[in-house]
């Protein structure tokens, strides 16, 4: 599959984490000849946070990653993730599966079985064969190293046309805290919570529940503010772990909390970089709403609307589209007082085209790779910032050929 021409340059750099070590290999979930199997082993003291998927159908990896976040901080920890196989609507099978594979990590380890978080990607409803993964343990054990989360975020993949990665590092008090996060997704993507699955490791030192609260805010700004195709995963998993290894206490500093929003705002906007099929890159920007709820509103559905998307696919500067998806989106709104822009471009304003508008210069605008789709209500102070793409005959492909 050809690599996303949204994509970055390339896998970037990430610093290795202290108290963290990866490891990746074949287990022939799915696919043959790559890396479909990754483990992470944390160090005692590693603290857990995480957001998940609130679909009605969550898969069985999700309810007992869930169940597991309030465990004990004291013991070492590890995250097993597969991909081609999602473990979703297996009914007993799923939970048979993650029990096999967390007491064979385990066992290889050491790591408590309350402290192995498992997630799962790929076909919904086919029963894991989690005897593959867990042949593999001890080769993933034996080949633990800081450097390998390159390997890690390449056996996640299964959709995707490139592995992503971001990094930050930040001085506080002199001393310097590193953060290094892997995701996968490309399809499937409508968060209500983050986005497919996203592994997030600092050697920050910071408390279960002031993670989880740091998390959950900086979620609501990133990865919930993505959407490739309107549909919501039954797997989302989201986890951030801080090792303490740098033995920097970051509970409260905004600099910490900065630096982590970076890192998840970068990885939402990779995942719909290699949205299936996209070609462009837009932003939707929602301003002039009467509360932030209804701009989301607005926001989402723009950003959702088949027809603005395949608008956009086709470089055509198709407002009325717009129009007709403020109109749906169910937020107050008022006609006359509505003005849309393309980049910086108005092309409608006070509930009309405006008067200096030109199809000509909105047409060679819309033919950028990234671009930004400007709403103001006129009625408020709300606001929303969200993230898509395109909708092309590229994302039919890849998913009327998905389980072939």
């Amino acid at each position: 599959m050809p690599v996303s021409p949204l994509a970055p340059a390339g896998f970037p750099q990430l610093p290795e984490i202290g108290g963290a070590t990866f490891a990746a290999t074949a287990a022939g979930v799915k696919y043959e000849g790559r890396k479909d199997v990754m483990l992470a082993v944390l160090t005692a003291g590693t603290s857990i946070a995480g957001v998940f998927t609130r679909s009605a159908t969550r898969a069985a990896p999700v309810l007992d990653c869930q169940h597991k976040l309030s465990g004990d901080s004291n013991a070492p920890a590890a995250i097993l993730v597969n991909a081609g196989n999602a473990n979703a609507f297996t009914g007993k099978n799923g939970d048979g599966s993650v029990a096999a594979l967390t007491a064979a990590v385990e066992t290889t380890t050491g790591v408590p079985q309350s402290r192995v978080f498992t997630a799962s990607t790929g076909v919904i409803g086919e029963p894991l064969p989690h005897d593959r993964i867990t042949s593999k343990i001890a080769t993933l054990h034996a080949d633990q190293a800081p450097a390998a989360i390159a390997d890690a975020a390449e056996a996640i993949m299964t959709t995707d046309t490139f592995a992503k990665g971001a990094s930050a590092e930040v001085s506080i008090n002199g001393q310097t805290v590193k953060i290094a996060g892997i995701a996968k997704g490309s399809g499937m993507i409508a968060p209500d919570m983050a986005t497919m699955l996203v592994f997030i490791f600092t050697d920050a030192q910071i408390a279960q529940d002031d993670l989880q609260n740091v998390l959950s805010k900086l979620n609501t700004k990133t990865f919930n503010c993505i959407t490739v195709d309107s549909d919501t995963s039954t797997s989302d998993t989201l986890l951030v772990a801080a090792t303490g290894a740098s033995g920097v206490d970051v509970t409260g500093n905004v600099a910490f909390d900065d630096a982590l929003h970076n890192v998840m705002r970068d990885l939402a906007h990779q995942v719909v970089r290699d949205g299936e099929g996209a070609t462009k890159f837009v932003e939707v920007q929602v301003t002039g709403a009467q509360s932030d709820t209804d701009a989301r509103k607005v926001a989402m559905a723009i950003a959702n609307s088949p027809l603005v998307k395949t608008a956009i696919a086709g470089e055509d500067a198709n407002w009325g589209r717009v129009v007709m998806a403020v109109g749906k989106s169910g937020a107050a709104a008022d006609r006359d007082r509505l003005s849309i822009r393309f980049g910086d471009i108005t092309v409608a304003e006070n509930g009309w085209r405006a008067p200096d508008y030109s199809e000509e210069a909105a047409s060679i605008y819309m033919k950028n790779a990234e671009l930004t789709l400007g709403v103001d209500l006129g009625i408020g102070s709300g606001e929303s910032t969200v993230w898509t793409c395109d909708l092309t005959h590229g994302y039919i492909t890849i998913n009327a050929d998905y389980r072939s």
